[in-house]
């Protein structure tokens, strides 16, 4: 089969004429085939030296005319222009062209204009297009190759919502991010309209609707627990601005992470007032850490585990809260009909593991690490995402790190995990739950955890002194700021992240 492509000038009378001639033989031969491209002739002097730059052509005239040749492998084979076509068309096909100068011109003349149509056309349906902006920080991180296939899926905005994808992260990153954004036009998702790179500071977060801020590391040296909070002002501060310089005014800002969560959060909303109602501190991590912890002492799923709360301080000194947890789909003597659950906490008769070894296995996970890995770190943020704008389960309790306002004898201006619902784009917080007012102390032991951290993030104090427990309620985990240290330290120690001053 012959296949030929004939590119010119929308205006060029001779690339009309090779048009015409090339049009009669494909409806005439049944093994002819050719493929037209025109033009702007103000864009065709650019396009036509690219063109032969690529594939080593000698050719300065329109229209310029090749022969495929993919099916034998190679480039194409450059036959000429609309001379070299009619002698080829003459002596191959014993055909050849009588169209008048005149009637040249006029179709000449209609190619522009079409050619002209065909682009505006095309500009109006990229702009209908209008894919959601999501810029990812600290891009390079482990995390982000778990959390991109589940943005791309279509799960978390929808598979109508196309979306744009940008990674950005330090220069030092961005062989990095090259390599991850191949991979990711690799996924040939339907909803990804484009991926990008950003490693230039002053054009991060340009126009952005939503970002994610993941687990970073600082360039300075931390040793102590103190300097890990203080390490992270700088960076919370650059962000803030950047924000509110580039972002679009509606912007979705979600901080996920392992350390200092709840911190990092309440800096981005100081140092960026006028977004600060939309930006969130992801704990479904923490939850999923629980109900995994419960569902194995209950020889079930974890997913048939629901309404765990998560009190407090995300990534430090918090309280798990099982008074309002069920199970569901259990065995055991009494059955229901679909959707009918039992207490987590009726079910569990061995109130001393609730109470010490619940309580030491999740502590043990907040000083390692462990489990809190890409996999979970990318699905809590996933799906907090997908609440966010599709809303949660009716009726379930959703974990999450917002600015408190009061609610349940918590002090204000606090970044606090607490008991929510999505609806309608946004999180309500569910103060009419029954029975799950806490104890002054455990309020005051989680509010001082937070109060000092920030305090001495900023300089105001200049050493952490964790509150002293005098005893423990039976549903609550305690993971103190010991074990945080440990980790947080250990976290800064693995790589080191520019404050872009």
């Amino acid at each position: 089969m012959a296949k030929f492509v004939i590119a010119g000038k929308a205006n060029c009378p001779y690339y009309a004429k090779a048009e015409l001639l090339a049009d009669y033989l494909q409806k005439n031969l049944p093994d002819f085939r050719i493929f037209k491209i025109t033009q702007h002739p103000d864009m065709w002097e650019e396009w036509l030296e690219e063109i032969c730059e690529e594939n080593k052509w000698d050719h300065s005239t329109s229209p310029i005319i090749w022969r495929e040749l993919l099916d034998r492998g190679g480039k194409g084979l450059l036959l000429g222009g609309y001379n070299e076509f009619l002698e080829h068309a003459q002596l191959y096909y014993g055909v050849t062209s009588s169209m008048t100068t005149d009637l040249m011109m006029v179709i000449a003349k209609e190619n522009l204009q079409t050619h002209i149509e065909e682009e505006l056309e095309k500009e109006t349906l990229k702009d209908l297009i209008s894919p959601l902006q999501v810029w990812i920080a600290s891009a390079g991180a482990h995390v982000c190759y778990h959390i991109i296939p589940l943005l791309a899926s279509g799960e978390v905005f929808g598979m109508d919502t196309k979306i744009s994808l940008t990674l950005f992260d330090r220069e030092q990153m961005e062989d990095c991010l090259q390599t991850l954004a191949m991979e990711i036009e690799d996924l040939a998702s339907p909803i990804l309209h484009s991926v990008s790179l950003c490693t230039n500071t002053e054009e991060a977060f340009h126009q952005a609707q939503v970002i994610i801020i993941l687990d970073d590391s600082t360039s300075e040296e931390v040793y102590t627990l103190e300097s890990c909070m203080r390490s992270r002002v700088p960076l919370c501060r650059l962000y803030a601005y950047l924000m509110e310089k580039n972002a679009h005014e509606s912007v979705k800002v979600i901080v996920g992470g392992k350390v200092f969560v709840n911190l990092k959060t309440a800096l981005l909303m100081q140092f960026a007032p006028h977004i600060a109602g939309n930006i969130i501190a992801v704990a479904l991590g923490v939850e999923g850490q629980a109900k995994a912890k419960v569902a194995r002492k209950m020889r079930t799923t974890s997913a048939n585990i629901k309404d765990v709360i998560i009190w407090g301080n995300i990534s430090g000194n918090n309280y798990v809260d099982l008074r309002k947890a069920k199970v569901y789909n259990y065995e055991s003597a009494i059955k229901g009909p679909p959707g009918y659950y039992h207490s987590v906490l009726g079910m569990i008769f061995d109130s001393e593991w609730i109470r010490k070894d619940f309580v030491m296995m999740l502590q043990e996970l907040s000083n390692t690490g462990k489990e809190f890995g890409g996999i979970l770190g990318a699905h809590s943020i996933a799906t907090t995402l997908k609440y966010w704008y599709q809303g949660s389960p009716p009726g379930e309790i959703v974990s999450l790190g917002i600015m408190s306002e009061g609610q349940f004898g918590i002090p204000e201006g606090l970044v606090f995990s607490m008991p929510v619902k999505f609806e309608n784009g946004t999180w309500v917080v569910l103060t009419d739950l029954e029975d799950i007012s806490l104890t002054p102390q455990i309020i005051n032991r989680l509010a001082d955890d937070l109060v000092q951290e920030k305090l001495v993030a900023l300089g105001d104090i200049l050493s952490f002194q964790p509150i002293q427990e005098e005893s423990k309620d039976s549903t609550q985990s305690s993971i103190g700021q010991d074990e945080e240290k440990e980790q947080a330290v250990s976290d800064d120690s693995e790589g080191k992240f520019e404050d872009h001053q």
